[in-house]
């Protein structure tokens, strides 16, 4: 399915099955001499199917065609290799292109989700079943790497590149100031809440994003164009109902840990969320995964304000009120 959301700016959607996201948002840009497609979808048939179906309707040729991904997660970056050419340009963070550096593993997050209480058993199986594991790039592409402030031409239109970290630490917004759009990734969604997980505590990934929140509030736009689900008008407004969100989700894990001496993966089975499932032990194994990962970045951010502690003097990391 195509839309045409301005002149020469079109939007394929990309289904996702099996995800509670459904469809990935990959948009194109039309120009004489260069054309730029922002995100893929996952490495699947059924996304490479839809995708090429859009771009033969466009009379896309990729030759042409340049590429701007938003973020590391392979919903937006897993077809990359299948569509790339000799002659495209990859634009990509330079923060979350480390991730594919040859000496980054899984490894130290699997041992991280192992002091935060998850059974070795249950981790292996959410790793193969981690569709970051299962449906990422066969070949990771040369990137052009890019920072806050660069800007992105092609046609008609001129994309800044907004840093906004909290979703991945190095997820980029792209910024139109003469048309008034925003491409805005998995930064700020319509219908449903960005994922904001954290698999280091070095990272303080919700300090982060309700940072990167405030950097775009005010920016004076049109329309919003979001890597999932519907295109909005009210920044501002989504903004204000994020940030009361993750409120809600700090008073929520506050009130499950109360005086008791918790880990983030029980904390986690505690909490609500937005899954058929009638208890914790059905939940699918990568939903506890991503319910966990969650669930730290909040932890995290609590212990950042002072308000909770962490207690690392066992095999499994707990939390506690002070």
């Amino acid at each position: 399915m195509i839309d045409e959301i301005m002149p020469r700016l079109y939007r394929i959607i990309i289904p996702l099955p099996n995800s509670p996201l459904k469809e990935l948002n990959s948009y194109v840009i039309k120009a004489d001499d260069r054309n730029l497609i922002i995100d893929t979808g996952f490495n699947r048939t059924v996304c490479f199917e839809a995708m090429q179906e859009g771009l033969r309707a466009l009379d896309i040729d990729l030759s042409k065609t340049d590429f701007m991904l938003t973020h590391m997660h392979a919903d937006h970056i897993g077809l990359i290799s299948k569509l790339v050419t000799k002659t495209s340009t990859v634009y990509f963070s330079r923060i979350d292109a480390r991730v594919f550096d040859k000496d980054i593993s899984w490894q130290p997050m699997l041992d991280y989700a192992v002091i935060n209480g998850f059974s070795l058993d249950d981790l292996m199986k959410a790793l193969h079943n981690h569709p970051g594991f299962k449906y990422s790039p066969e070949t990771i592409p040369e990137f052009n790497l890019i920072d806050d402030g660069d800007l992105i031409k092609i046609g008609d239109y001129s994309l800044q590149c907004l840093l906004t970290p909290g979703h991945t630490k190095g997820h980029i917004c792209l910024y139109d100031e003469k048309k008034q759009i925003l491409f805005s990734g998995d930064h700020v969604l319509y219908d449903i809440t960005p994922h904001i997980e954290s698999w280091s505590y070095e990272v303080n990934a919700l300090k982060n994003y309700l940072e990167s929140l405030e950097k775009i509030r005010n920016l004076p736009v049109n329309i919003v164009l979001p890597g999932h689900r519907n295109f909005f008008t009210d920044l501002k407004g989504r903004i204000d109902e994020l940030k009361k969100h993750h409120q809600n989700r700090v008073n929520e894990v506050l009130e499950v840990l109360g005086k008791n001496t918790m880990s983030a993966y029980d904390i986690a089975a505690g909490m609500t969320w937005d899954i058929d499932c009638e208890s914790w032990e059905q939940f699918p194994i990568a939903q506890k995964w991503f319910a966990t990962g969650e669930a730290i970045a909040h932890l995290r951010y609590l212990e950042s304000e002072g308000r909770i502690k962490r207690n690392t003097d066992q095999k499994i990391v707990t939390f506690s009120a002070y």
